[in-house]
């Protein structure tokens, strides 16, 4: 059976403009959220990428460069998929560059070791080439991605994350539960919804 090389991709560079402060920062079980997803992540594979943009110092402050691969995405503003291309582009200037790959964001407090292992474990047995976590009627992120579509990832522009691609390959697609998905921070009142 063939193991695959698993990388994982962090996005941390939106400016939580919504929030008004850097949600990448918020407490949340002695942690921050960011410090929080690296660690889930870690459980997973070593040194993952945590792509920042917005508020990148203080991000940064708050990680063990020993830990984590940390590269700055100069082009946040133009959205999520420029923070998806600079975090793949990060992995492929690695040796060994991977034969997968799952992009995650912090603001999913919920996102456990256990549903990346999930991801990784569908993706073993059913070979398709993207394993997608489903909730609120969608398919969404934390998603892995096989390295046949990393070109169609680098090519993706604007606002639209790796959505788009999950939604032009439904073939390719095995979804994996995870209702919890559905909870994200955006607001203050989310937050105060997680912490109370």
């Amino acid at each position: 059976m063939t193991i695959f090389h698993t990388d994982i991709v962090i996005l941390a560079a939106g400016a939580s403009s919504r929030l008004g402060r850097p949600k990448q920062l918020l407490p949340w079980q002695g942690k921050t959220l960011l410090q929080h997803a690296v660690q889930t992540a870690m459980a997973i594979t070593t040194r993952p990428v945590v792509v920042t943009g917005a508020n990148a110092d203080q991000l940064v402050a708050g990680l063990n460069p020993a830990q984590v691969h940390v590269v700055f995405n100069p082009d946040w503003e133009q959205g999520i998929a420029s923070s998806i291309r600079c975090g793949l582009q990060a992995l492929l200037d690695r040796t060994p560059s991977p034969d997968q790959v799952i992009f995650m964001v912090c603001d999913q407090p919920f996102v456990s070791a256990a549903l990346l292992l999930e991801l990784i474990n569908e993706r073993q047995e059913s070979n398709k080439s993207i394993v997608a976590s489903a909730y609120g009627g969608t398919l969404g992120i934390p998603a892995l991605f096989d390295k046949s579509l990393f070109p169609q990832l680098l090519d993706l522009q604007g606002d639209t994350g790796a959505k788009k691609i999950i939604q032009q390959h439904p073939d390719e697609v095995v979804p994996v539960p995870f209702p919890e998905g559905e909870f994200d921070i955006d607001t203050e009142g989310e937050y105060r919804k997680l912490t109370s």
